[in-house]
């Protein structure tokens, strides 16, 4: 009996749940297979039965933008109403630290993919590194990778390569760099910190980059180490706290993060007339 209660009493806490809050993604599986992971640990311990497909009727979860499955770091979880939120997130400003790698490029632009191209790069100085990053600062237009999230009639280019059949570029497309900085180089190794808009990608960034040089290059580890106001050290829940209790503390926290000046700021200058998000 009590436990039968205690159940129900953390089932009925999970449905409850509502709002915005940021996980830590590991390195290796997509965004998706991360969510899925965190709903069944989530109806697992309310000792809620999912019979086969119903599941996602049962509990609403979804999360703001895509990591790589190579990239680690935050990734924002809407639960309840806080599913209708994450468009914000989509839109909001992202930090990223990266690893690039110069002398080699592959197809999928980071070091799953097989290598395309390689060519020398020890004509590559540290000051050419940064003047090149001034070309890549501000509004820039940006061509997104093959290998993506992105769709072409219903279906991912990634799933559409994967399968051999020719996928055509897309066009390039206006996207904002805030800032970015070298933080370190050690050739043929390289680390970028970025801080950018929505739609943009890290690894189109790293291989442009390589293209400027008159070399190549491709991503080697990537971070998303802030989104929107959520940040990788302070608030994204590693996996051993994906439990109700740690979940409805982190949502608590939301509503001031979300309120914040910055991330309010931020969202005003990309989006006009968009209101700040209510936890």
């Amino acid at each position: 009996e009590a436990g039968g209660a205690a159940l129900g009493r953390a089932a009925d806490k999970l449905f409850s749940l509502s709002g915005l809050f940021a996980v830590r993604k590991p390195k290796g599986p997509t965004s998706a297979a991360v969510l899925n992971l965190l709903k069944e640990r989530l109806l697992a311990e309310a000792g809620v039965q999912t019979n086969g497909n119903k599941r996602n009727q049962v509990l609403k979860i979804g999360h703001g933008g895509t990591l790589d499955s190579a990239a680690t770091g935050v990734l924002v979880v809407g639960i309840g109403k806080g599913t209708k939120m994450l468009g914000t997130m989509l839109a909001g400003s992202k930090k990223y630290t990266a690893i690039g790698m110069l002398g080699k490029a592959t197809d999928t632009l980071d070091a799953t993919g097989k290598v395309t191209e390689e060519k020398p790069y020890d004509q590559v100085t540290k000051g050419d590194l940064e003047n090149v990053l001034r070309k890549f600062t501000g509004d820039i237009m940006q061509v997104p990778p093959l290998y993506s999230a992105l769709k072409k009639d219903g279906e991912r280019l990634s799933t559409l390569m994967k399968r051999g059949e020719a996928v055509e570029a897309k066009p390039a497309r206006p996207v904002r760099v805030y800032s970015l900085s070298l933080q370190q180089f050690q050739p043929p190794l390289f680390t970028l910190d970025v801080e950018c808009g929505g739609g943009f990608y890290v690894r189109s960034l790293v291989n442009d980059i390589g293209k400027e040089l008159s070399t190549c290059a491709t991503v080697q580890e990537l971070t998303r180490t802030k989104q929107g106001p959520f940040t990788l050290e302070e608030h994204a829940l590693q996996e051993d706290k994906w439990t109700i209790d740690e979940i409805a503390r982190s949502l608590e926290h939301c509503t001031a993060l979300l309120l914040g000046e910055p991330a309010r700021k931020k969202l005003k200058t990309e989006h006009p007339g968009e209101t700040a998000v209510i936890c």
